[in-house]
């Protein structure tokens, strides 16, 4: 019988050296049973295919059609509340435009009649008790009207209504008695400006505002009346520098609704005090925003007014509402057009997957004669056999999968071999990879995987390219076999020669470095650092120590001080040692002696409070010195480094103990140091 292309693929695999223990019993095994076996993985695979076609295929229409409908309603869902949302906002912002206008506007009112008040008051002050000559006090009112340009004329009215003083350059001869202002000024004492009109000037023709103010003899009786006039155009071409729009409008009115000035303009003197502002507006709140109709265009509108309660006017400002929401329309058009993109490229979409579902279930058909092809490979192999394209995708795996990792093949199939493998070690097997370029070239890697039950497995794999593959295509195949035992003993092995290393540089007793570590620390920071200090330490009377105490307590004492040295140096770049015997070295890179000196004294400090008892020393306690020593220019070496920190720990000795001594302290230069004190050795018996 012919070998089908993976009962081939199987062959070689076997036949290679990872797999010569495997008989060729098991392979005329597998090539009988290939037929059935065919057999079934079609009926199988065929079962599986149809139930996905089933569920997926059955109705593509209805999955696309529903894909449609809910995007489609997100998106028009999306443009709706937006446009409600920014009509709103806009509504909103041109009330509070509106409103602030208006206020500015009152404002202005209140400024431009408070000056004339003021000014009338002064006048009304003044011929309450003189009667000034016309032709000193006539050229007063005009300087008055000059000083303030709302006014357009002002002038004096006696208690008979005739003119005794006017801005005007000639005096007017008519008769104001039947004016209204001049009947209430009569017949109310009340001294408070009245503003009234508008009315038709009788010297210039205009519709005019009239201020008027009562004059009153010092014995309270009518005298005449102050009056004033401002054009009632003042305030129609103030109001029409402010953008309302083309169907805006900005008014004043007094509070019985009659208006004083509008604009656009309208009729002067018109009334509109049936209108809801003035029935129900004002008396609620002195300022607000509503909507209305308008009662000179018969459009919707929005309203600002703003009553000022000192002269009894109120100023309105209205917009149109085409005109408020005119940017509205048009940032809803745009919004409509990009809703209309969105919709086409949704249908697009649409389209695009409706396709997809038909190039998929081609595409599932490829996937399935593929796993069957691979599924011819041996099952009964104890290693792990995979085989995978060029790209790194598993196409398959051996069920000896379970048994080694506790996983089924439908965890790997389809997925990179990279996916599986430990973070840590994804490069050594992209590398790995790359060395397999032909037939003949094959490369081995090392790699961690999770198990099944989350524990982490060592796999170490051997991967080759196939002799024969289907359709031309290029496929790897590999082997793997579970080392973690192996890998176990060999980080044993491996933690075990650390640990000796760590014991040859470590004294045993107090667990600092030893005088080895201590000689190579010294001679690598020695060239490394330009500033470099070293402090050397030496237990007080140790000898008495340990003749009274014995040996035993001798040790914990260099143990419990030992423990205080290593502390200056813990997290930092320093070093701390055991120097020999009862003597202990700190280097400290990047230190100046001065802060040097300020650590040995700190490390003296904290041993003096341990209180260890020392019956043999005058203090009673145990205490140590040291001797601190920087590198500096004269400074030739490291010896010479740890020479100058000698003596000077020997000049603490001398100095009387359980002290710190800087070589800079020293009297003598280092030039003239041997001949002033012994030499080491020396120096050695003296403690």
């Amino acid at each position: 019988m012919a070998l089908p292309d993976s009962a081939r693929v199987l062959k070689g695999v076997l036949a290679k050296p990872a797999f010569a223990s495997i008989s060729a019993t098991a392979v005329s095994n597998f090539e009988a049973k290939n037929d059935d076996r065919n057999i079934e993985c079609t009926r199988t695979g065929d079962t599986v295919v149809a139930s996905l076609h089933q569920a997926i295929h059955r109705k593509p229409q209805l999955v696309v059609g529903a894909f449609l409908a809910v995007m489609m309603a997100c998106v028009l869902g999306l443009v709706a509340w937006k446009a409600s949302s920014a009509r709103e906002a806009t509504l909103v912002r041109a009330q509070e435009d509106l409103g602030n206008l208006a206020r500015s506007l009152a404002r202005h009112a209140t400024t431009t009649l408070k000056a004339p008040d003021v000014a009338m008051t002064g006048l009304a002050d003044l011929l309450k008790y003189q009667s000034p000559l016309p032709e000193r006090f006539n050229p007063h009112l005009v300087a008055t009207t000059r000083s303030l340009p709302q006014i357009r004329e002002i002038g004096v009215l006696n208690a008979e209504g005739n003119w005794r003083y006017s801005s005007f350059p000639r005096l007017p001869d008519h008769n104001n008695s039947d004016r209204a202002y001049f009947a209430q000024h009569r017949d109310n004492p009340s001294p408070k400006m009245l503003l009234s009109g508008p009315i038709i000037s009788r010297t210039s023709g205009q519709p005019s505002i009239i201020l008027s103010k009562r004059i009153s003899t010092p014995t309270g009786e009518f005298a005449g009346v102050v009056v004033a006039a401002i054009d009632c155009d003042y305030f129609s071409n103030f109001y029409s520098s402010f953008g309302v729009g083309a169907q805006g409008g900005i008014s004043l009115l007094s509070t019985d609704g009659t208006m004083f000035a509008r604009w656009p303009v309208v009729e002067s003197g018109r009334k509109i005090a049936d209108t809801a502002l003035f029935q129900k507006r004002t008396s609620e709140s002195p300022s607000g925003s509503y909507k209305i109709t308008s009662p000179f265009d018969g459009l919707t509108k929005y309203i600002a007014y703003e009553l000022d309660a000192e002269y009894a006017v109120v100023v309105t400002v209205a917009r149109s509402e085409d005109e408020v929401l005119a940017n509205w329309r048009t940032d809803l058009i745009s919004d409509a057009i990009v809703a209309a993109l969105l919709v086409a490229i949704i249908v697009a979409m649409a389209a695009l997957l409706r396709s997809q579902f038909s190039f998929r279930t081609g595409l599932e058909r490829s996937l399935r004669e593929r796993e069957a092809r691979l599924r011819l490979l041996a099952d009964n192999i104890a290693d792990i056999v995979i085989v995978m394209d060029r790209k790194g995708y598993l196409r398959y795996v051996s069920p000896s999968v379970v048994a080694v990792l506790g996983m089924t093949e439908n965890d790997f199939l389809g997925r990179s071999c990279l996916d599986v493998v430990h973070d840590d070690d994804r490069e050594k097997v992209m590398a790995a990879s790359r060395e397999v370029k032909h037939a003949s070239a094959s490369s081995s890697v090392r790699f961690r995987i999770r198990r099944g039950d989350g524990a982490v497995a060592w796999l170490e794999a051997h991967f080759k390219l196939a002799e024969q593959s289907l359709g031309g295509e290029l496929e790897i195949v590999g082997t793997l076999r579970d080392i973690t035992k192996q890998k176990r003993l060999e980080d044993e092995l491996s933690s075990a020669n650390l640990r000796l290393a760590q014991l040859a540089t470590t004294d045993g007793l107090t667990r600092l470095a030893n005088r080895r570590s201590f000689d190579a620390f010294m001679r690598e920071a020695y060239v490394k650092h330009d500033t470099l200090s070293v402090l050397l330490i030496d237990i007080d009377q140790f000898k008495g120590f340990n003749d009274a105490l014995g040996h035993q307590a001798g040790d914990g004492c260099l143990q419990r001080i030992a423990e205080v040295i290593g502390s200056a140096t813990a997290n930092t770049g320093g070093l701390s040692a055991r120097y020999g015997g009862e003597e202990f070295a700190v280097i400290l890179p990047g230190v100046n002696e001065g802060r040097a000196l300020k650590v040995a004294d700190a490390i003296r400090m904290m041993v003096a409070r341990l209180q260890i008892h020392h019956p043999r020393s005058p203090r009673t306690y145990v205490t140590i010195s040291v001797g601190v020593a920087e590198k500096g220019d004269a400074t030739t070496d490291e010896l010479a480094l740890t020479r100058d920190a000698d003596i000077a720990l020997y000049h603490a000795k001398e100095q009387g103990r359980d002290c710190s001594v800087a070589s800079s302290s020293l009297v003598s230069s280092r030039l003239e140091m041997p001949s002033l004190v012994p030499s080491l050795p020396d120096l050695e018996g003296a403690r």
